[in-house]
């Protein structure tokens, strides 16, 4: 297996509260790596879009799992 698909698996794993939590954290790192490279302190900026992609990730899974627990009720 690839390391995407077990980082993948190992997210969908995860309970709705797990993500949140990872999602506020990645949030976290986003903003630190946004401040280091405006002060021009971050020699790797493509930590960047990463970090944007991986928090995409969780927020998509997120919104799967909680159509799947709560249904129609959410909107």
């Amino acid at each position: 297996m690839s390391l995407k698909k077990d980082n993948r698996l190992s997210l969908q794993k995860k309970s709705i509260k797990d993500l949140v939590a990872l999602r506020k954290d990645l949030r976290k790192e986003l903003y630190s790596l946004k401040v280091k490279n405006k002060m021009r302190w971050l020699q790797q900026t493509h930590l960047i879009p990463n970090a944007r992609k991986k928090i995409a990730q969780v927020n998509t899974l997120l919104s799967h799992k909680i159509k799947e627990e709560y249904g129609s009720i959410m909107k």
